[in-house]
């Protein structure tokens, strides 16, 4: 942890605990919006497990040459996004790449890939990625939340469709991680389709 400031190891930790707060409204809300119980996405989860990253993007004097980021799905339950002013966020929407401009105060919400296998494919993770500004630098600051490696994840039993056809089969989330950083970052959820 950084020295200086003296407060940033405690600021960081309240702002975490916050977060994983919203995060588990946020899982409720979900559930309940599938007509699940509200504490369905909770159990999934096993211990559940939460990760941040603080992103620091320099201005760069030719941006057309480069990504912050390239496009991709996160592979988490869900993320909470933070950014700054610099607009740098897009999601890619109707076969074109649509800026998603800073809200002052808002949080940006990521539908990720479990969330997309827990609801069977009625919620989608969003294709984004995030690019540079010529002349301002860009700070973004994202919550992963996610479950425990040995969480087994799979379509609920109660949004498999009348045919009885689970769109994917059910893996764990250390098998999904392991995919995900072996073939880059991109969207893998293919590799777990039911056959």
């Amino acid at each position: 942890w950084p020295t200086n400031p003296t407060s940033f190891r405690a600021h960081v930790a309240e702002y975490c605990q916050s977060l994983r707060g919203l995060a588990l409204l946020l899982t409720e809300a979900i559930s309940e919006s599938l007509g699940l119980d509200k504490d369905y996405i909770s159990r999934q989860l096993g211990k559940h497990g939460q990760q941040m990253a603080l992103n620091y993007y320099p201005p760069c004097p030719q941006p057309d040459l480069t990504y912050g980021l390239p496009g991709h799905t996160d592979g988490y339950l869900i993320t909470i996004l933070l950014q700054d002013e610099v607009s740098g966020l897009q999601v890619f929407k109707n076969g074109q790449w649509v800026a998603v401009d800073p809200v002052p105060n808002t949080f940006v919400i990521n539908i990720g890939d479990q969330i997309q296998v827990m609801s069977n494919d009625k919620y989608k993770s969003g294709l984004h990625r995030a690019v540079v500004n010529c002349e301002k630098e860009r700070i973004s600051i994202p919550t992963f939340y996610c479950p425990s490696p040995d969480a087994v994840i799979g379509p609920a039993p109660e949004l498999v469709t009348n045919d009885g056809r689970a769109v994917y089969r059910q893996f764990t989330f250390e098998e999904y991680h392991h995919t995900m950083w072996k073939d880059g970052l991109k969207k893998c959820l293919d590799t777990f389709l039911a056959t």
